[in-house]
């Protein structure tokens, strides 16, 4: 039952209190590369979060079998080959998706969320909290990569994932490089906001 309380606490920890982009601050690159549109960043989202559960798990299991002077290239052929997974579906199911995300995707070896969690956690842990960190660590992402592109399409284009709610033109910076570093630091600045308020009521 512990052991289970922990895992649950992790699992909602690694999702809101460490939130890779909005609190840790990583894989910013394809963070504000893609969340051009909702669709795009749910898409990149779900990619990683894919990767993510599936090299955690895998690494999990073989950690013992690694030798230490092989363990970071062989934890890449690893996370290559699920990415290389789901290029394939993608490619083959959702080809406009694919192309719109273009190098994103092979991108996703060399994340530095999903290298360091392999790293850091599922080479030292069993695979069911491998499998937990990695599943809440992905779903953080896909949050925070949905959340601004949705915020970044609503302001720039006036649509919801390609919906269009106004029949008029959005503020086309915010579809271009530079709305991803406003939107991005404004919703840095209201989370650091929420917080201090909450522990000045406390």
């Amino acid at each position: 039952m512990a052991t289970q309380l922990s895992n649950k606490e992790n699992f909602l920890k690694v999702i809101i209190r460490e939130n890779p982009v909005f609190v840790i601050l990583l894989g910013l690159c394809p963070t504000l590369g893609v969340t051009s549109s909702a669709v795009n960043g749910l898409g990149m989202g779900i990619a990683t979060l894919f990767v993510l559960v599936m090299s955690n798990s895998a690494i999990s299991l073989v950690k013992n079998l690694i030798p230490d002077k092989v363990r970071i290239p062989a934890f890449i052929v690893i996370i290559a080959s699920f990415v290389t997974v789901v290029q394939l579906l993608m490619a083959a199911y959702t080809p406009a998706l694919n192309e719109q995300l273009g190098i994103f995707i092979p991108l996703i070896v060399v994340n530095c969320i999903v290298l360091g969690r392999a790293e850091a956690f599922a080479s030292r842990n069993t695979l069911w909290a491998s499998t937990l960190d990695g599943l809440g660590m992905g779903i953080g992402f896909t949050f925070a990569l949905t959340l601004l592109g949705s915020i970044r399409e609503l302001l720039g284009s006036l649509s919801i994932f390609g919906f269009k709610l106004f029949d008029a033109d959005g503020m086309l910076v915010f579809v271009l490089a530079p709305g991803a570093f406003i939107t991005l630091g404004f919703i840095i600045a209201t989370m650091a906001w929420m917080k201090r308020k909450k522990t000045v009521k406390h």
